[in-house]
């Protein structure tokens, strides 16, 4: 048994009994309360999940098994040449709640590169999709295709004991993870770089080589872009659409194929992770109808107002439970301001930083008039030549992967039930209320 696989076995074993204690002596123990609100306005908050690989909290932001991100950039270790964290070692920290040394992140690294080879059929299915197919749907395609290869689904049909769809889980969120930046990648180039692809760099850690495969590998700081943008991506609690969405799948025991493809179609959503495509194609759009990539805080202000007006929401402002600016929009534009502070679209990003939250405001509505994390990403990558914005979202789904998959693996090591909320008729509801 390799050691991470042996780590996390102590680890949910432990709190699986834990778990097991604890419902027996309080279960009926009230938690939470459901108000109408929130039944009738998608469960906004209602406390039904455990997840084990990160919480949301609406003034400080995202915390990864307790840490910021700004406490991550220190303690995961990174490569000599970058000060941007590893996303293996996040994915290690979130699997086992440890922060990983060096010589851990490595073993990721390298077991990930043994196990990123991708079935043929998968190429050739989306050799033959119209080359207009949208990157998620090739994506979401490609995740689906790759089940043939699922260990879970295998050994499930050979009569595999519960006590072991940890195991078999744990193996497919590996392959997976080493097999997605190879399909993202593939995905990109075979629909805007005229098929031209990359062998990849077993030299490279798991960012790094992503990077390389999209074809940026010259480029020391977009192989840092990724390793950041790869981290701070990776989890938001269970309860947004994704994870949500994946959890739920998997309930059913579905493998981790099929319930990755399950959350993925949710990021796909322009609610959620298609946002981060809205936000710059906005930004394109603003700096056309004004007639210059250089506008003042003034014309910004009326273009915002415009679109107010029209009734359509500003991209990349607000968040269903964050209060405070974005971690993660900060810690790009960390990025940004020591990379590319001269950079025409980023400079218009920190113009909308200072113009919209006053106006968002004072409609006295918005509960949060702050920046997400889709804010900034779109306008850091055009500056490195990737305009292509139509993609965005599946760089977003690659990093997504390590928190979903992660808390995959515990939900099966725990053995979490299968997901049945109670729906009621309008009339219940009345009824419930009196009102009947």
């Amino acid at each position: 048994m390799d050691p991470l696989k042996k780590l996390f076995q102590e680890k949910a074993s432990k709190l699986k009994a834990e778990i097991k204690a604890t419902a027996k002596e309080h279960g009926s123990t009230v938690i939470g309360e459901v108000t109408l609100s929130q039944t009738l306005g998608g469960m906004r908050g209602v406390k039904s999940m455990l997840w084990e690989t990160s919480k949301l909290d609406p003034e400080e932001g995202i915390r990864f098994r307790g840490y910021s991100i700004p406490e991550l950039k220190k303690v995961l270790p990174s490569t000599e040449d970058c000060k941007e964290p590893l996303p293996e070692g996040l994915f290690w920290l979130m699997l086992v709640g440890e922060v990983p040394t060096q010589e851990q992140v490595q073993w990721v690294s390298d077991d990930w590169e043994k196990r990123n080879k991708v079935p043929q059929h998968v190429y050739n299915m989306l050799d033959g999709l119209p080359k207009d197919t949208h990157p998620m749907t090739q994506f979401i395609l490609a995740i689906t295709a790759m089940q043939t290869d699922s260990v879970f689904a295998k050994r499930y049909a050979e009569g595999m004991g519960k006590n072991d769809y940890w195991d078999a889980t744990y193996e497919d969120t590996m392959n997976l993870l080493a097999r997605l930046p190879v399909i993202a990648a593939y995905v990109y180039r075979k629909t805007w770089k005229d098929d031209e692809h990359f062998e990849a760099d077993k030299s490279l850690d798991w960012a790094g080589n992503f990077a390389h495969l999209l074809g940026y590998g010259g480029d020391a700081d977009f192989k840092s872009l990724m390793r950041l943008y790869l981290t701070i991506h990776a989890d938001h609690e269970g309860g947004n659409a994704s994870a949500h969405t994946g959890h739920l799948v998997n309930s059913t025991l579905a493998d981790v194929y099929l319930s990755y493809a399950g959350a993925m179609t949710s990021l796909a959503g322009p609610l959620h992770g298609l946002a981060n495509q809205e936000v710059i194609k906005w930004i394109v759009e603003m700096t056309e109808v004004l007639g210059t990539k250089t506008p003042t805080n003034e014309q910004i202000a009326g273009y915002v107002q415009a679109t107010l007006d029209a009734k359509k929401v500003i991209p990349g402002y607000g968040h269903a439970v964050l209060r405070e600016p974005d971690p993660r929009f900060t810690a790009q534009k960390i990025f940004a301001e020591e990379y590319i502070k001269d950079s025409t679209y980023t400079n218009i990003v920190w113009q909308l930083f200072e113009v919209v939250p006053p106006i968002l405001g004072a409609l006295g509505k918005v509960k949060n008039p702050w920046p997400n994390v889709d804010a900034h990403s779109g306008a850091i990558l055009m500056h490195y030549g990737m305009n292509e914005y139509s993609f965005y979202t599946v760089l977003f789904g690659v990093s997504r992967a390590l928190g979903v998959c992660a808390s995959l693996c515990w939900s099966r090591a725990l053995g979490m039930p299968l997901e049945r909320p109670k729906s009621m008729t309008f009339e219940s509801l009345k009824a419930e209320l009196n009102l009947a």
